[in-house]
């Protein structure tokens, strides 16, 4: 047996702020998680619109984006680039080829490659989100953060993604979890006013 311990992977899963979490960078986040293993983690923040437009930034994929349309803050990392996460529906289904320009994370779920053109896999696409930045973990710092109680761990929906509006995605999340879970959504903004 060796000394290395395996790491379960958690790609595809959101990881949601408990409201222990003190670092203002993820107050109320709720993270899809792209990449998991020994080696660290990566993940985008789906609940940090912007108010910059994706026409801005990135014009030929604006009218592909949902709404809002706008960038959203996917982490502390590397704000000045650029993140494509799209939701192909049937995309889940093995077998099925997968567009060019789109790689699977979990299910329905991959990222895209902005280079490619977005003619490529706007007919496949249901739905997509721009992310400038990302949340990046070493290896071992997320599961000393999960072992510490600054994430529950959840089930990923296609739908996260696409959340028209963002701001409720934190209490929807935690609302429709089957176990005591969904009890923490009710927990205030603001505890001292509790």
């Amino acid at each position: 047996m060796s000394g290395m311990t395996e790491v379960s992977s958690l790609t595809g899963r959101l990881l949601v702020a408990t409201p222990a979490l003190a670092d203002p960078n993820f107050d109320r986040a709720v993270v899809l998680l792209l990449d998991h293993d020994q080696k660290g983690s990566l993940g985008v923040v789906l609940n940090r619109p912007t108010p910059v437009d994706v026409g801005d930034i990135l014009e030929g994929w604006a009218e592909l984006a949902g709404e809002p349309g706008v960038v959203f803050q996917g982490g502390p990392v590397a704000l000045d680039s650029a993140l494509g996460v799209a939701v192909i529906p049937g995309g889940g289904v093995s077998g099925e080829r997968t567009p060019l320009g789109w790689r699977r994370v979990h299910g329905a779920i991959g990222v895209v490659d902005l280079e490619a053109p977005p003619e490529l896999l706007a007919k496949a696409l249901g739905s997509l989100r721009i992310f400038a930045g990302y949340a990046g973990w070493g290896p071992g710092q997320l599961e000393t953060e999960l072992t510490d109680g600054a994430w529950y761990v959840v089930e990923s929906e296609p739908g996260d993604i696409s959340c028209p509006s963002p701001e409720r995605l934190w209490r929807e999340v935690l609302r429709r979890q089957r176990s005591e879970l969904a009890m923490v959504a009710t927990y205030p903004d603001d505890p001292s006013l509790n």
